[in-house]
């Protein structure tokens, strides 16, 4: 008898051990990894990865910001990415993962000039302190509607999970501190509704389409699927106020030629999509800009009215049905 409560003091004591061992193993270690580990060569793939995750970018300088085209000329020199903001106010964007150098610092404020830009982002691996002093003198000294930011990108992961970038802003417009703290509410905030809106649009989406039935949800305010064709996707769009349906055109790098001529297929066959589709359908190509798309946006709600969303799922996804039967045959029929 004496032995046996002897015992149960060392029973509970070795549970104890055991439930804190448990919930010490379920908290991982934030590793750094090499610039060069994820991205191996800047311009043939940190630039192209950053194209197609610019919202990442925007969302650590507080703007949204729109691609427009990569390695834009500019003279005898080559940006590296070129966008604009929700303002439309242009943006040219200096990538650099090495450390910051009076060469790249020239070439931010040679695009500026050349391009009529109001806001400058350069990304770089490590920031010299007289490249910092020169960013927030800039910010400074040039007019107030200008805006020069310096972000520094560095490479993470825990633990076996994929590498993944972490942006941190290290100059910026003395504005963009006073609303940094509330921009970043309300980003997490429309991350949240946006992984729960995609969440239960394709909840719905199984058994009625198998258009997206491979996608999962995300914080991006559009999801996206391939057409069966290099460069054309099915895009379902969402904002605040309103969301849409959309045929898209997109070949990437130095594509605009070929995006237009895709383009011109798909509209000199424009009666009959519309016909099959049973409306008439938004044609947008643009000079200058790179994609193009066909789309239907007529919806009275959006991401902010979610006491509409299960209407406006309904709606968007009978809507992507009538839009890819409207497109089917003519994708197939397109040999570019």
């Amino acid at each position: 008898m004496n032995e046996e409560l002897l015992q149960r003091p060392k029973k509970k004591y070795l549970l104890l051990i055991t439930i804190r061992f448990r919930v010490y193993m379920e908290v991982g270690n934030i590793e750094k990894l090499a610039l060069h580990e994820i991205w191996i060569n800047e311009a043939l793939n940190f630039t192209p990865w950053l194209e197609k995750n610019i919202e990442l970018l925007g969302e650590a300088v507080g703007l949204q910001l729109s691609f427009i085209e990569r390695e834009k000329k500019t003279g005898s020199f080559s940006l590296d990415l070129f966008a604009e903001d929700e303002n439309h106010n242009k943006v040219i964007i200096e990538n650099q993962l090495e450390k910051t150098d009076h060469d790249h610092l020239g070439k931010v404020i040679t695009y500026m000039a050349g391009l009529d830009a109001k806001i400058a982002i350069w990304i770089c691996g490590n920031a010299r302190q007289e490249h910092i002093n020169a960013v927030n003198w800039l910010n400074e000294k040039t007019l107030d509607d200008m805006s020069f930011y310096l972000v520094k990108v560095e490479g993470i992961k825990i633990g076996d999970s994929l590498p993944a970038p972490l942006l941190s802003v290290i100059c910026a417009p003395s504005q963009y501190v006073k609303e940094m703290g509330k921009t970043k509410e309300e980003f997490t905030e429309r991350h949240k509704f946006l992984l729960e809106f995609w969440r239960l649009l394709l909840d719905k989406i199984k058994g009625k389409t198998s258009l997206h039935a491979n996608a999962s949800p995300t914080i991006n305010n559009w999801l996206s699927t391939s057409a069966g064709k290099s460069g054309l996707s099915y895009k379902y769009n969402i904002i605040k106020n309103g969301a849409s349906v959309q045929f898209y055109i997109d070949r990437v790098k130095d594509s605009e030629a070929v995006n237009k001529q895709i383009f011109k297929f798909f509209e000199s066959r424009k009666k009959e999509i519309e016909d099959t589709f049973g409306d008439d359908l938004s044609w947008y190509s643009v000079e200058g800009i790179r994609n193009c798309s066909i789309y239907w946006n007529k919806y009275d709600s959006g991401l902010g009215d979610k006491e509409k969303w299960d209407d406006l799922q309904d709606a968007l996804i009978n809507d992507m049905i009538r839009l890819e039967k409207a497109f089917k045959k003519h994708v197939e029929a397109l040999n570019i």
